[in-house]
């Protein structure tokens, strides 16, 4: 188990180099695409950790957020600026390409995340099309070595996936799904280094299948699911009438990442163990008198109940932290984060509910909590969006229309 999405990665689709066809300025990052090779390789946090190993792996993560914090306030100063020029009409030579790019990341997104989807048919075409660019490069990134040919992966495999990502911010995207994430970085305060650490997290889950303690496992979780929060934020955008500091807003999406994986590594305990992987911290484990062993027998216990009480706990924690933060974004924006935060969270009473056998028993949420007529969906359509009016009608007949169609969750 590595991160939160999966996607299916054909490299041999579409190679043609997309930065040629597309032919524009890229917000200021746009060179020659033979100099993408000089782009600065900053350092991981797992470099980091090595020059000061003193620090918590939350102190070294919290400086990523403080990095992309800071880059949105600069581009608020520099849209006040850009707003006294007239706008530009060459960004693109090939609109129409870049338009196809991103309708086939959402048929990726329809395709394997549904209920995501659906929240994001309620968020602004622009703001919606873009996080669907940054869905598939992260389910990219984790079939790399969570996919059929993960076998065949090596960390030489990885920096060259590095490398295309390097590029693509550069304006060089190596084919249309990279094409659809270069425009986005183009267009919002996007930072590079998530999307490098969530890279750096597959390489780590090619070598490791055992965390010592909590501070291992949360910088993990943050490589794999909590990446994913800074690099959709800039796009789902913080809302005017907030009060909140952009700090705040940044953090609370870093948590519900670790919350996710997290309940990802509970409900998926007794799956991840068949494949001789246990992301459970070990000196809680000892502190709780359970062995390895008794995770491969995988028996409940009052011990095995007693510790995931305890796991659970924590895991509602950085859920209640994160919810925090998802009013504060801007409203169209808010639901497909209410999604995952509310999906999520009842994986963990769903634990509860099979008396903590999360060894044989997988818990899931039904889809008719999601898609029925009293769903999750379009109970918070019916009870925000209708009184504030905040949706479309043509959002709310797609929203409809792919219920219609799609009965699975």
């Amino acid at each position: 188990m590595s991160a939160t999405v999966l996607w299916e990665f054909h490299p041999t689709e579409n190679v043609t180099n997309f930065g040629r066809l597309m032919g524009r300025n890229v917000g200021g990052r746009r060179r020659k695409c033979g100099s993408c090779l000089n782009f600065s390789n900053r350092l991981s946090i797992s470099a980091t950790a090595v020059e000061n190993p003193s620090r918590s792996s939350e102190e070294m993560v919290y400086d990523v957020v403080l990095k992309q914090a800071a880059l949105v306030g600069e581009q608020r100063t520099r849209r006040r600026a850009v707003a006294l020029r007239p706008s530009e009409t060459d960004f693109l030579m090939n609109e129409s390409l870049l338009n196809e790019a991103y309708a086939r990341c959402g048929e990726v997104c329809a395709e394997y995340a549904k209920t995501f989807y659906l929240g994001t048919l309620l968020m602004t075409p622009e703001r919606r099309r873009a996080v669907w660019a940054i869905y598939v490069w992260c389910r990219r990134t984790d079939e790399l070595v969570d996919g059929p040919n993960a076998s065949h992966i090596t960390p030489k495999a990885l920096d060259r996936w590095k490398q295309r990502l390097m590029d693509l911010f550069e304006g060089c995207p190596y084919d249309m799904y990279d094409a659809a994430l270069s425009d986005t970085v183009s267009k919002y305060p996007v930072d590079i280094q998530p999307f490098k650490d969530m890279i750096e997290g597959m390489n780590q889950d090619m070598k490791k299948s055992r965390y010592k303690n909590f501070d291992e496992l949360y910088l993990y979780c943050y490589y794999v699911a909590g990446t994913v929060g800074l690099m959709s934020v800039p796009v789902m955008g913080i809302s005017p009438s907030s009060k909140a500091s952009v700090v705040s807003v940044y953090s609370s999406a870093l948590d519900l990442g670790i919350a996710n994986q997290l309940t990802n590594i509970l409900r998926d305990v007794g799956e991840d163990a068949l494949r001789g992987r246990i992301y459970l911290p070990q000196d809680e484990l000892e502190h709780a008198g359970l062995s390895e062993d008794d995770i491969f027998h995988g028996k409940v216990t009052d011990k095995w109940r007693n510790f995931m009480r305890n796991q659970i706990e924590r895991a509602r924690m950085f859920f209640d932290e994160a919810e925090k933060g998802v009013d504060e974004l801007n409203p169209e924006s808010r639901w497909p984060v209410w999604t995952a935060l509310v999906l999520y969270r009842q994986i963990l009473d769903e634990i509860e509910a099979n008396d903590y056998n999360n060894f044989t028993k997988r818990a899931y949420v039904g889809k008719e909590i999601v898609t029925g007529k009293s769903g999750f969906i379009v109970s918070i359509y019916m009870e925000k969006g209708r009184e504030n009016s905040l949706f479309s009608n043509s959002a709310v007949w797609s929203i409809g229309s792919f219920q219609a169609n799609n009965h699975s969750v």
